[in-house]
């Protein structure tokens, strides 16, 4: 797959998700093969007005280069004014308008997956964000507002005609929002009516699922989000099954030491006490199901020293051998 004239290693990607896809975590998911990440989701009105926030989120390192940065907003001249920060950048390679977030005081400002109900708005940010930047644009919505306002395929169409690169979609509606099944058919459906390359989103926690996205849906790439959260193996593991390779599992000495390598990462990029507690969330998500998860959850939950955390990673690695 090229987007406009970029091409990647492989076709599976990192979707942006706010207060996961940060530096530490991105850099892990491309060691794992992962084809393209994408930050977390970036104010314009943050980027126009210069929040020191905001720039924290566009940190990026040279080993997962290039990046995708997403950004949301409703306002099309200063959704433009912000490709300003990325025209001139080599870091970032791609610009992608959030149509999707279904959280309430996202859409509450008309922006996320408002814009679905808005489609003309829509547009004319597109139209607009195309002009001032330099780099490709694309777009990520959803399958519709709700189950009354589906439109995913006649929204996919007007974006087209406004001048995107790319379309990624997920198969569920605002009002779903992360509950209940996604519906891969309309990501088919919107495969078929546009000519531009289209990235399915939504379920893909297994290799199997990938592998039935692409064949139920003929997509172009593959967009993993929540199947990537202790878990950023499921790059290398998708690509080998689509290549028809053996797929290779982690063993649980691997998964704790994945989990070691991301807390350094943390403290590098956030120093130790903002480490501690952006990691707890990650290690629950690597030791989930495995023996006593529950109780070394609650521990680090708990746990406000760095030195606590190494520690009770060490002496699960440890239990785990018995």
């Amino acid at each position: 797959m090229k987007i406009a004239n970029l091409k990647f290693n492989n076709n599976v990607f990192l979707a942006p998700m706010a207060g996961v896809t940060d530096i530490a975590f991105r850099g892990l998911c491309v060691e794992m093969g992962c084809g393209l990440v994408y930050t977390e989701m970036v104010s314009a009105k943050g980027l126009y007005y210069g929040s020191e926030n905001t720039e924290e989120l566009l940190r990026v390192s040279e080993e997962e280069k290039p990046v995708a940065v997403q950004i949301f907003g409703s306002e099309p001249l200063i959704m433009a004014k912000a490709c300003d920060h990325f025209n001139n950048n080599d870091d970032i390679c791609i610009i992608d308008i959030n149509m999707g977030c279904p959280v309430s005081k996202i859409v509450k400002n008309g922006e996320g997956s408002a814009l679905m109900r808005n489609p003309k708005l829509a547009a004319e940010i597109v139209s607009e964000v195309k002009k001032a930047s330099s780099k490709p644009v694309t777009v990520k919505f959803r399958k519709g507002f709700n189950d009354r306002e589906i439109n995913a395929v006649d929204f996919a169409k007007a974006m087209e005609q406004a001048g995107v690169d790319a379309i990624a979609v997920h198969g569920r509606t605002r009002e779903q929002m992360y509950e209940g099944k996604a519906d891969w058919d309309i990501i088919r459906q919107v495969k078929e009516a546009v000519k531009v390359p289209v990235i399915g989103n939504g379920d893909v926690f297994s290799v199997e699922a990938a592998k039935k996205i692409v064949e139920q849906t003929k997509c172009d790439g593959i967009m993993v989000a929540r199947g990537a959260q202790g878990n950023p193996w499921l790059f290398k593991q998708i690509n080998q099954a689509l290549k028809g390779e053996e797929v290779i599992y982690p063993t649980d000495d691997e998964v704790i030491d994945m989990c070691i390598r991301h807390l350094k990462l943390a403290i590098h990029y956030y120093g130790e006490a903002r480490a501690v507690r952006e990691m707890r969330k990650h290690i629950s998500w690597y030791i989930k199901g495995m023996k006593n998860c529950t109780d070394v959850k609650n521990l680090i939950n708990t746990e406000k020293s760095i030195e606590g955390v190494y520690r009770i990673l060490y002496d699960y690695k440890e239990i785990l051998k018995q």
